[in-house]
């Protein structure tokens, strides 16, 4: 299936799923999520879950993080909608978050931090193929910040649903995952 229908398809099924379910799912991922290896990890890239698409629950991954990995950075992503692109800005228990213009929170204080430096990446999505590719919301944000990460950096997408087997529409710019888990196994590719 090509991206749009798929993505109409897994917005529609994710909105369905209710808000106790959603509970259930988010903490079965979290099981699954814990079964991997952060040892190596020092700066943690995520984002705000938003809350009218039905998105997991990153703030359990990252909280988990944080209890695991001493003195573990985070870092959230602020949008720049003239050129498409993300910039990395680290965070702590103090940074305010405003809504920009999508209602995606961002952090209000912007200490920048180079792409090359994260080690761990929580990509957002809508569904993923066995290959490791991704739907997303379709601006690309995601992809070009993957590109100019270090080669080495893991990137996690987390999915209520199992793999669909392919994406048709796929391309040389979108860069797949490592790892998507979703609440009955982890996908490694």
């Amino acid at each position: 299936m090509l991206k749009q229908e798929l993505r109409n398809i897994y917005r529609t099924q994710r909105d369905a799923i209710q808000p106790n379910q959603k509970l259930k799912l988010d903490d079965l991922m979290l099981l699954q999520f814990q079964q991997l290896n952060y040892s190596n990890i020092k700066t943690l890239f995520s984002y705000w879950p938003m809350n009218n698409s039905s998105e997991p629950n990153t703030f359990l991954f990252s909280r988990y993080l944080h209890y695991t990995v001493y003195n573990l950075q985070t870092a959230y992503p602020i949008i720049n909608f003239y050129n498409n692109t993300m910039q990395a800005v680290l965070v702590n228990s103090e940074t305010v978050y405003v809504a920009n213009k999508y209602g995606i929170m961002e952090p209000k204080e912007k200490i920048i931090i180079n792409e090359k430096e994260i080690d761990l990446v929580f990509v957002p999505l809508l569904c993923f193929d066995l290959n490791g590719y991704r739907v997303g919301y379709g601006k690309g944000f995601y992809d070009k910040f993957l590109a100019q990460c270090n080669q080495h950096v893991i990137k996690i997408g987390f999915s209520y649903f199992d793999a669909v087997e392919k994406i048709d529409d796929a391309n040389q710019f979108d860069v797949p995952l490592n790892y998507c888990i979703t609440p009955q196994r982890i996908y490694e590719f």
